[in-house]
């Protein structure tokens, strides 16, 4: 997958509200993601831009947030989430602010396409959390192949509930078959 932008930025938790110092990737299906090292090897957390995401405000318009110790109120970027959330960033000037702003709300925005290469045309792929984007380089220079895969898993707990309800309605069944030798006796 494409890799949009990368840096080490400054994330509060959620419980604590503590600031801690993590690398983050900002990847071209709209993921979001923190890591402890720039090995990119400690996973820490996930968001969905394309998905989770309502809006991405920056610097003076992220009222209320106190920034980390040595950093101004212009340094922040707070994304926030649909469930009613908050992503709070810092960053390490006011620039690079305004530069985490405009690519996640790009990231956020953008779908992403695919070359059809017979047509000469190209088609957007809707990118969600049941589709596996991988982008290889292509054959020609700038050429670039999409695919997209779906998720091996899509539709299993729609199967699994209905042969739950199946499962009960036999037992159901079953259960007044059991009753009809006392009837006849």
């Amino acid at each position: 997958m494409a890799l949009l932008k990368s840096g080490w930025l400054w994330r509060q938790t959620s419980v604590f509200k503590r600031w801690k110092l993590n690398w983050c990737d900002v990847w071209i299906d709209g993921s979001l993601v923190f890591y402890k090292t720039d090995s990119r090897r400690d996973f820490q957390h996930r968001v969905s831009l394309k998905m989770a995401c309502i809006d991405v405000r920056s610097g003076l318009e992220c009222a209320g947030l106190n920034p980390p110790e040595s950093h101004s109120r212009e340094n922040l970027v707070v994304v926030q989430l649909r469930d009613g959330s908050t992503v709070n960033l810092c960053v390490n000037s006011e620039d690079e602010a305004i530069a985490w702003k405009l690519t996640l709300l790009e990231t956020k925005r953008n779908p992403v396409f695919t070359y059809n290469p017979y047509d000469d045309s190209y088609q957007a792929v809707p990118v969600n959390d049941h589709h596996t984007i991988y982008i290889t380089p292509g054959a020609g220079p700038g050429a670039h192949h999409v695919v997209v895969q779906r998720d091996p898993f899509d539709g299993v707990a729609e199967q699994l509930a209905l042969g739950l309800l199946a499962g009960m309605a036999a037992g159901a069944a079953m259960r007044s078959f059991l009753w009809m030798p006392f009837f006849f006796c």
